[in-house]
């Protein structure tokens, strides 16, 4: 008996992981940029944020077709495929993109005169972060990160008990 290890519960957990690990380092950029008012172009400090979540996953066209037949198989292309086969054919490689991105709406003119960076009238133009936004998505990114935890190790414990039997 052959056994093929197939581990796509636990790639697809800890590939979770990673994305809300890059949020919360994203977020944790953002905090720290909250009063720089001049970065190395000579502007404030513009929020960065992950904008794209996207997975391309066969499984999906296939209900989008409704070619699924749950008894024997599915069609995929008129090709009769295996209903339990390889998760791999369910969600590709590179399933999950996601893309960097910067804010770019102006922040707040705040009244400093004596600022380095105020202009001839004394205002002065703040980053477009906010701390209350950043840590709701802090908040947010951090249940997720613990929700792929908890996925993963019922994925271990399910491997484990398998091996028992």
């Amino acid at each position: 008996m052959r056994i093929n290890p197939n581990f796509s519960a636990f790639r697809i957990s800890s590939r979770g992981m990673s994305i809300q690990k890059k949020k919360m380092e994203l977020i944790t950029e953002n905090i720290a940029n909250t009063s720089t008012t001049k970065t190395s172009d000579g502007k404030p400090y513009k929020r960065k944020f992950i904008s794209v979540f996207q997975e391309k996953n066969k499984f999906q066209d296939l209900q989008a077709n409704n070619s699924l037949n749950l008894n024997t198989g599915f069609y995929y292309n008129n090709i009769k495929q295996p209903m339990l086969g390889s998760p791999n054919n369910l969600i590709s490689e590179d399933g999950i993109k996601i893309t960097e991105e910067t804010d770019q709406s102006e922040g707040e003119l705040i009244y400093m005169p004596d600022h380095p960076d105020a202009d001839e009238e004394g205002y002065v133009q703040m980053p477009n972060v906010s701390v209350v936004t950043e840590m709701v998505d802090m908040i947010s990114a951090s249940r997720s990160c613990e929700a792929n935890m908890t996925a993963f190790n019922a994925a271990k414990q399910m491997a484990k008990d398998s091996l028992e039997i």
